[in-house]
């Protein structure tokens, strides 16, 4: 997500993130109506209220149009549309974690699980299993057959109940068996 993008989703979130302001939003949604309107409706104070549809305004979410001697806002739906479809997009919303470390968890996962590069326990957690079960069918390479017995032995590398770890690759779907020969899925 481009930088200006960004700010403008931060900004929309900052100012839906009050619930006068998400009020406004729905009555303007609804009709047009005055600050005194508004002010009534809401039972808040004029300049609140002012203050609040400058917010909005901001962000192009309200318009307004004189009238005598008052002044009436309305939700603009285009723009709200318009903000939807440019950044609301779950290409867009995704783009949002560029900058984040994404492998962080499993790493810090890694960590506590491993000492002397060695398993000090399957963890209980499925999720967590998970993570160490991608690490150890790493240590396979893909399109190779492995016998029984030497997955065995490159699982005991890491940790002495290599039966459990055996399983528990082939259930979450890593590895494959078939008559007494194993190999990695990609």
């Amino acid at each position: 997500m481009q930088p200006e993008q960004f700010n403008i989703l931060l900004r929309f979130f900052k100012a839906l993130a009050d619930d006068s302001r998400l009020k406004i939003v729905g009555i303007l949604a609804n009709q047009e109506c005055s600050v005194e309107e508004l002010a009534a409706l809401l039972q808040l104070k004029e300049p609140t209220v002012s203050h609040h549809l400058a917010k909005l305004k901001e962000l192009n979410l309200v318009t307004m149009r004189p009238e005598g001697n008052s002044r009436l806002y309305q939700l603009d739906s285009e723009a709200l549309q318009s903000i939807s479809k440019e950044i609301f997009t779950p290409e867009k919303i995704a783009s949002l974690i560029e900058d984040v470390d994404t492998e962080a968890w499993e790493s810090k996962v890694l960590k506590n699980y491993f000492e002397d590069n060695r398993l000090k326990e399957i963890p209980a957690s499925r999720k967590k299993r998970l993570v160490i079960l991608k690490w150890l069918a790493n240590q396979f390479d893909v399109g190779v057959n492995y016998p029984e017995r030497l997955v065995n032995d490159i699982l005991k590398r890491y940790h002495i109940d290599c039966a459990t770890l055996r399983r528990e690759l082939i259930a979450c779907q890593l590895m494959q068996r078939e008559n007494g020969v194993y190999w990695r899925i990609t």
